[in-house]
């Protein structure tokens, strides 16, 4: 069973990112007991409840965040399946009046990546982003972005990390060959010679290690990414939170106690950061829970060129989330030039929300 305490935590943030207002969420949380398997007063009840409530209402895209909080951390029993399977099946009914927006399933030799996507024309292909989460967000909770890449002119693909979601390929050392993968099959479809990926938490592990083998990769944008210390650091380790440990080890499949001996290999050490040759911007908070410190501070050391944005806030920065929003997505517009206009408007935003502390609406 998860601690609690720690799941109301660390909900925060991922509540944010969807647009719920502090107090709606807190009023649930307030509701929380225990961490049943769907019983009365359980996490997973009282956020499948609302998301029912709003799903009555016709409001699919406030249900589909509410049934992704139901299934926070990951499916693991039938109740968290079936809140996950209710999110899929929300989202489904907001996209069905956006035509645009289209399924993509891509078959490895590894497993299946299923994604959503947006602007992929064989008669005139786009330059591409890739946005993927961490080890606990699915595909639907940032997918509702495409309709802006599409309007901006970019081809986009939102899909999950290794073993989250709807992703079968494995959580191991190779995880990061789901990126070409993506490519390989959009071929023709997008200008892929043109990829960015926002990669976020985790997957900007990911990312930053396909970004050294595939030169199709332009740009990474990242957010709260573990580098090298969060991987080797066992000091570091034993202060993790619990739902980390406990979900690293879910996609990882090893009991928790051997997750960080197994993970170990996978850091990125600071000659593989020195060799990146394609612009990288993240987004740090300076009281991070769960990434060290000295991980930040790697890219500044190591990869030229580097654009970080530090929020004085804890992991995933929830109080910063509308200048992290704006700020990422004028990065990838750096990256790939042009979109003069834009970045202007985004800019002033920006300054605007940094300076006067205020989250958009």
């Amino acid at each position: 069973m998860n601690d609690l305490a720690e799941l109301k935590n660390f909900v925060v943030a991922h509540a944010r990112s969807q647009g719920m207002p502090p107090e709606h969420s807190a009023a649930i949380l307030d509701r929380i007991r225990d961490d049943g398997n769907g019983t009365p007063g359980s996490w997973v009840r009282e956020w499948s409840d609302e998301g029912d409530r709003l799903a009555g209402e016709g409001r699919a895209l406030e249900a589909n965040a509410h049934y992704i909080m139901a299934r926070f951390p990951f499916a693991d029993g039938s109740a968290r399946q079936q809140a996950a399977a209710r999110s899929r099946a929300a989202f489904n009914r907001w996209r069905a009046d956006i035509p645009a927006v289209q399924p993509l399933e891509v078959t490895t030799q590894e497993g299946r990546i299923r994604a959503w996507t947006v602007g992929l024309d064989a008669a005139d292909p786009r330059p591409l982003l890739v946005m993927t989460g961490g080890i606990i967000s699915v595909k639907e909770q940032w997918a509702p972005v495409l309709p802006q890449l599409d309007a901006l002119g970019f081809a986009g693909i939102v899909t999950e990390m290794p073993r989250v979601g709807e992703n079968t390929v494995p959580y191991d050392g190779d995880g990061w060959r789901m990126f070409p993968a993506l490519l390989d099959a959009v071929e023709g479809r997008a200008d892929t010679a043109r990829t960015y990926l926002l990669a976020l938490s985790f997957s900007g592990h990911l990312g930053l290690r396909a970004a050294l083998h595939d030169d199709r990769i332009r740009g990474v944008v990242g957010a709260g990414t573990p580098l090298y210390h969060f991987f080797t650091d066992e000091a570091w380790q034993r202060r993790v939170p619990r739902v980390t440990t406990e979900t690293l080890a879910h996609l990882a499949g090893v009991d928790a106690a051997k997750v960080y001996p197994l993970i170990r290999d996978w850091a990125l050490t600071p000659g593989e950061l020195s060799a990146l040759r394609v612009p990288v911007a993240h987004v740090t908070s300076l009281r991070d829970e769960i990434i060290p410190s000295g991980d930040a501070a790697l890219l500044r050391e190591h990869v030229r060129g580097v654009r970080v944005l530090e929020h004085d806030d804890v992991h995933g920065a929830p109080s910063s989330f509308g200048q992290t929003r704006l700020w990422t997505l004028l990065s990838i517009l750096r990256m790939h030039g042009g979109f003069a206009a834009e970045r202007t408007a985004l800019t002033k935003e920006f300054s605007r929300l940094r300076y006067a502390g205020k989250q958009p609406s």
